[in-house]
């Protein structure tokens, strides 16, 4: 089960919480345009004052995690929803889309371009509430294959979810660890060998 955050759980109660969905709405507006989210900005958008606006959302970084979630989650879905087959290269398929689409998301490569830093911790790290549910969908995602007696996984599902993101995150975040360009190939690849499988040549 995927762990709701605080402003999540305020987010999804529009009627009690409207400002803090209307604060949510704008952001991610600001995101999807390829822009900088500033505070001050927003507040002033608006027609609030900043303390106002971090008493609804908790701030820049936690609203910051919240819009990405709400970007990445329905494309891991889409990804898993079109994926074919089962298994091993089911799930690999599924991870190798997901990065792939978000390679090519404009909004998300001028973030991680422009906060390189900020992105990797909120994306990559505890301090971020992302990866954790990325975690989980791997987890359900595992969990069906197995219960299709398609995947006979050697760990841990908790632990193979976990292994399995932060491959993917390699390779979606590449171009920021190493400078090298990010490779959703690659992605495939890595995974069914943790899987399992053998890459397809």
């Amino acid at each position: 089960m995927i762990e709701q955050t605080a402003l999540e759980r305020r987010l999804r109660d529009a009627a009690a919480r409207p400002d803090a969905a209307s604060a949510f709405r704008a952001a991610r507006a600001v995101f999807l345009a390829g822009h900088r989210l500033e505070m001050k900005e927003l507040a002033v958008a608006l027609g609030v004052n900043r303390a106002t606006l971090f008493r609804w959302v908790g701030g820049r970084d936690e609203l910051l995690a919240e819009v990405i979630w709400s970007v990445a989650e329905p494309t891991l879905r889409r990804a898993a929803a079109a994926a074919p087959g089962r298994g091993a290269y089911r799930i690999a398929t599924i991870l190798g889309d997901f990065a792939q689409a978000t390679n090519t998301s404009d909004a998300f490569r001028q973030f991680l371009l422009r906060e390189p830093e900020r992105a990797l911790r909120l994306l990559t790290t505890r301090a971020g509430s992302v990866q954790h549910r990325i975690v989980a969908i791997v987890e359900d995602l595992l969990a069906e294959e197995i219960s299709a007696d398609a995947l006979d996984p050697l760990l841990p599902v908790p632990e193979l979810a976990l292994l399995l993101v932060r491959i993917t995150e390699t390779f979606i975040y590449t171009d920021v660890i190493s400078g090298a360009e990010p490779d959703a190939a690659s992605v495939v690849r890595a995974s069914l060998v943790l899987l399992g499988e053998r890459p397809e040549q």
